[in-house]
Order: structure tokens, then C-alpha cells, then sequence
């Protein structure tokens, strides 16, 4: 028996060591974890269950048939972060690069299906170069049997994906499909095609990080949701960004007891707004006095600044906070604003997690590049994508709200639950100034009058009292009372139900 017991262990050695100690030295050279140190930092210490350890591919062309290493290039398993159960894969860059063959994926397929079945979140960390060319259609059929279950789970279980190293080819929509992506600054990259092939097709010289690097991904595209400074850092802000979700549909996100009073009251807020309605103020100022001890978990920071997207807590309960920024672009709504704040109000819709929005909104950026680049449907996305959520709703006006962009918004008219606005509101077709120089073209030169009519236009339109008169707006608050009243609003709010008409899916304008 004891013979047996040394085999085992002797097998288990050899699986762990992956590609070899001389691979696991040049990953380390790299910058970077192999993915057993990866998980072990990720979950809880000792609770990673693994599967799998030794399986083996099954193909016999061009010379494989004597290439075979146990787990064939990724780990996968159970364990737990802060207690919580999720299920993992992680691609193992040390063997064969991490590439995907048809027993690499059915790996993969049998963890989705467990934590599909087991309603628990699933996590993928990619390093890998993409299909095991040698398998051929058998790589790419495991692929396609990887992405179909990335759709099955998606709104029913939060999938997370960290690209840790290269993720190419194939490999980069699995990740594309999941809930968020994160990235390692310097060391990672996702792109369809590498910087060789776009040399032979286009003529086009560029690097990897310059093609598909963090600084691409988390700025210009969107792809990425946030790039982190190396592999640590990433995976203990995973660790901290897991206890934001639910486990699943079903499930309500963690409670964490609340230290922070919901009737405390911060008299800064009434001084946040300038006196000069064209001097920007910082939006995060006012999330961060209204959220529990500060912790705030931002989505896309780098991508469409002149929206702020991300996790809170208000009395212990996640919230989504999505609010105008009106140090970037004073706020403005463009076509890549209103997509980062579609995708993320989906993502609390299917998830039951109730959404906070800060209006302070000039209106739709104009320009021929927003025209030509279908600002019209990327702003019916966040109009959409506010009327079908039917979690709980609730919106402060702190200045400007202008136009369509006040509609689209969360305001009432498309199922706004609780609709506040500050005294400092101002809720109009558009701003006194030019509304006066269309409606008074003929007094245009004549500054007395002009003054006298944006006057009167400010007094008749631009005040939250119009909107509240005709129930538009619940209330007009303090400023100060605003953690307080967004507290009171969530719990008033917690068991809404809407019951919508049977339809087989809506049509989103994508």
C-alpha cells in the first residue's frame, strides 16, 4: 500500500511541476505566476479542490502521440474566496503554451457545467496562445463547445475572466462573452489576430501591447473593465470585487454589517455644486460621502470618463452607482458613455442588484463623428437598457439634466422608482441661454432684453419645482441628507416585483 501512496504522490509532483521547472523559471522571468501560484493566491488557503490533475490529450499527429503532459496545459477546480464557492480554470502557459486542445476544453466544459449546476460564480485566468494547431477542427470544435456554455450561464451565474498573458485566436471570445474582464498591465494582451499577421495582411507594423495590450483594452476599446499593475495586485482585487456579486440570480450579494450610520448627514454635499453652472465639480465626491466607509469598486474607469459605472455598498447591501462626470466632457452623454452604462445596468438587472444614478447631464455630445458613428441607437442602448431593468431605480439631480439626456437618464417617465434633484437642479430642454437665443431671435443685440428673457426662462424652466409640481420628481432634498434618503429609498424598494408581458427575449439595439 505504501508503494501506491509514493505513486500517487509522485504523479501528483510530476502534474504540479506542469512544463518543468526550466518553464516555470522563464514564466517567473516574465513578471508572472504559473497558474497553480495564481489560484493559490486567488481562493481561500487551502481550499482549492482540483480536477482533472492527470488527463491527457488523445491526439497522435505530427509527433504528440510522445508529447503528453498530465492536465495538458490547464488547471481546473472548486475552492472558496472569503467562504464563498466559485469554480476555476486556469491556463497553465508552461504547457504547450497554454493552448487549447479537445481534452484542454472538455476540462473547461465539465467546470462551467458544475458551476452552472451549482448556481456559483465561475473565474477564468487566461495565458495561453490559442488553438493547439495540431488538433485542428477538434481545437476549434472545443472552443465552440466552451462558448455555447458561456451563453447558457450568462445572467443566471457571474463569469469573470483575468487575462494574465497572451489570449488570442479563439481564446479571446470566451471572455468577451463573460460578465467582466480584468487585465495585467504590461504582461497581457487580447487580440483576434498577432502583430505578425497583420503585418502580412495590412502592411501594418505594430507590438502586441500597442495591438492589444491593457492600454488599449481599458482605454480606447472598452473590452476591459480594469487593468491592474501585476499578477498579485489583480487577483486580491478579485478577491475584494467577488464579494460585490451574488452567487447567482437567485441569490442576494453578501450583507456586510454596516459600520457607517445611514443617518449620517455630510454638510459638504451643500457646498459641491459651484456657483458657476459651467465649473465642473468631481461626481466620485458625492458617491463616496453616500456609500458605506468609501468602497467603491469602479467599472471601466479608464474608458468614457464623462461616465462613472461601478460597485457600492449602501447599509451593507451592494449597489450599482452610475452617475454623469462632470470633469469629463461636463458630463455629456456620447456613444461610448451610453454603451458603458447599458452593459453595466444589464449586468445589476440580471443580477438583482438595485441601481443608484447622479444626473448632472448638459445633454447628447453633437458632431458629425458621433452622427456617423450611431450615437442615435448607442443612446436608445442606455435608454433600453434603463426601461427594461427592473430592479429598484432610484436618481438624484444634482444640476443639470437637459433635453433627451434627462429622459434616457432613469427618470420617471421610463420607470424611474424614486426621482430626487437638489435644489440646485435644473431639468429644461436645454440651457436658459440657448433656449432664449431661439425663441428671441429678433431681440438678439439687444442685451437688456436677452438678459431680461434667459431671466424669465431660468424662473419658468430651469428649477427642479417645475418637474416636481408635476410629480416628476418625488422630492427636492438637502444635499446633505442624500446618503440618508438613498438609504431609506433602497429599503422602501426591496421587494419590488414587475411583472412584464411574456415575450421570448426583448431585441436590444445592439
Amino acid at each position: 500500500m505504501q508503494d501506491i501512496l509514493e505513486q500517487l504522490e509522485h504523479r501528483r509532483n510530476i502534474a504540479r511541476l506542469g512544463g518543468g521547472q526550466t518553464r516555470i523559471d522563464s514564466q517567473h522571468k516574465k513578471g508572472k505566476l504559473t497558474a497553480r501560484e495564481r489560484i493559490e493566491i486567488l481562493l481561500d488557503e487551502g481550499s482549492f479542490e482540483e480536477f482533472d490533475m492527470f488527463v491527457d490529450h488523445k491526439c497522435v499527429d505530427f509527433g504528440m502521440a510522445d508529447k503528453k503532459i498530465p492536465g495538458d496545459g490547464v488547471v481546473t477546480g472548486w475552492g472558496t474566496i472569503n467562504g464563498r464557492i466559485v469554480y476555476i480554470f486556469a491556463k497553465d502557459f508552461t504547457v504547450f503554451g497554454g493552448s487549447l486542445s479537445e481534452t484542454h476544453a472538455k476540462k473547461i466544459q465539465k467546470v462551467q457545467d458544475m458551476a452552472l449546476r451549482n448556481r456559483a460564480p465561475i473565474i477564468g485566468l487566461f495565458d495561453a496562445g490559442g488553438a493547439r494547431i495540431q488538433e485542428g477542427v477538434a481545437a476549434l470544435g472545443g472552443y465552440g463547445e466552451v462558448f455555447k456554455r458561456n451563453v447558457d450561464a450568462s445572467g443566471v451565474i457571474p463569469q469573470i475572466s483575468v487575462i494574465m498573458g497572451p489570449c488570442a485566436g479563439g481564446d479571446v471570445y470566451s471572455p468577451a462573452m463573460t460578465d467582466f474582464i480584468f487585465m495585467v498591465k504590461d504582461t497581457s494582451y487580447m487580440f483576434v489576430t498577432g502583430p505578425d499577421v497583420v503585418k502580412t495582411v495590412t502592411n501594418e507594423e505594430v507590438t502586441a501591447e500597442e495591438l492589444g495590450g491593457a492600454s488599449v483594452h481599458a482605454v480606447k476599446s472598452s473590452i476591459v473593465d480594469a487593468a491592474f499593475e501585476n499578477d498579485v495586485e489583480t487577483l486580491l482585487q478579485i478577491r475584494r470585487f467577488i464579494d460585490f456579486l451574488p452567487a447567482n440570480n437567485m441569490e442576494e450579494a453578501p450583507n456586510f454589517p454596516a459600520k457607517d450610520n445611514i443617518e449620517r448627514v455630510d454638510n459638504a454635499l451643500d457646498t459641491l455644486i459651484p456657483d458657476n453652472p459651467n465649473q465642473p465639480y468631481d461626481m466620485k465626491e458625492l458617491i463616496n460621502k453616500v456609500i458605506d466607509d468609501a468602497d467603491f469598486f469602479e467599472i471601466q474607469a479608464a474608458h468614457a470618463q464623462n461616465i462613472i459605472t461601478g460597485f457600492g455598498r449602501v447599509e451593507g447591501k451592494t449597489t450599482g452607482f452610475i452617475a454623469n462626470q462632470p470633469m469629463a466632457l461636463a458630463g455629456v452623454l456620447d456613444s461610448n458613455a451610453s454603451r458603458k452604462a447599458a452593459r453595466f445596468i444589464r449586468f445589476c438587472d440580471c443580477f438583482n442588484i438595485p441601481i443608484v444614478t447622479f444626473i448632472d447631464v448638459p445633454g447628447f455630445l453633437p458632431g458629425t463623428d458621433q452622427e456617423y458613428g450611431g450615437l442615435i441607437k448607442h443612446g436608445a442602448k442606455l435608454l433600453f437598457a434603463y426601461a427594461e431593468a427592473t430592479v429598484p431605480k432610484i436618481s438624484v439631480i444634482t444640476r443639470k439634466a437637459y433635453g433627451g439626456a434627462y429622459d434616457v437618464m432613469s427618470s420617471k417617465h421610463i420607470g424611474g422608482d424614486i426621482n430626487y434633484a437638489w435644489p440646485s437642479a435644473e431639468i429644461a430642454v436645454m440651457g436658459a441661454k440657448g433656449a432664449v437665443e431661439i425663441i428671441f431671435r429678433k431681440d438678439i443685440g439687444d442685451d437688456e432684453k436677452i438678459a431680461a428673457h434667459t431671466k424669465d426662462y431660468e424662473d419658468r424652466f430651469c428649477s427642479p419645482f417645475v418637474a416636481a409640481e408635476r410629480g416628476y420628481i418625488d422630492d427636492v432634498i438637502m444635499p446633505h441628507s442624500t446618503r440618508k434618503r438613498i438609504a431609506h429609498a433602497l429599503n422602501l424598494l426591496r421587494k419590488k416585483q414587475i411583472e412584464q408581458p411574456w415575450r421570448k427575449h426583448d431585441n436590444i439595439p445592439l
